[in-house]
């Protein structure tokens, strides 16, 4: 059995200290039920899962839009320089099984997005409306993690 790729996405540098809380004990959660936690690399949302994954004792896979590892934020296990800038979007989305986004900016709306229109299934917890079906909203941690583990897992042994 293939263990999960969930992403988790959400805002950089205007995480808010819920964001940063709910992304570390996501990333927490999701290490210890086996997951491999996959990121956009950098800081806010996507460093407090990396720190939450490594308190976890699990793996989180940072995809980099610049071309240095060193841009990474230092809980990574895994710093991946893609040199695509926001077109690193779509390799995280394609490269996991479910997507976790936690709150939202416009770079998480286009990972929202690309998710959507490649069928991988979404969680969204707060955030923005969205205008569309194909992303399960909550306002719950406890049911966003299950929701999108769920996914993940399903998509992982269906292929």
């Amino acid at each position: 059995m293939s263990p999960p790729y969930v992403a988790i996405v959400g805002p950089g540098a205007s995480a808010t200290d819920s964001d940063r809380d709910h992304a570390r004990r996501a990333g927490v959660w999701l290490a210890r039920h086996g997951a491999i936690v996959l990121s956009g690399g950098l800081g806010g949302v996507m460093g407090a899962t990396a720190e939450g994954v490594r308190d976890g004792g699990g793996v989180c896979v940072g995809l980099l839009p610049g071309s240095s590892r060193a841009e990474a934020h230092p809980a990574h296990t895994i710093a991946i320089p893609t040199g695509l800038g926001e077109l690193r979007n779509g390799l995280l989305v394609r490269a996991a099984d479910a997507v976790l986004a936690i709150s939202t900016s416009w770079g998480t709306m286009s990972e929202i997005a690309l998710a959507v229109r490649t069928e991988v299934p979404v969680v969204m917890l707060g955030g923005w409306t969205m205008p569309a079906s194909g992303v399960h909203v909550t306002d719950s941690l406890d049911d966003a993690l299950d929701q999108v583990l769920a996914y993940a897992r399903d998509r992982a042994n269906s292929t």
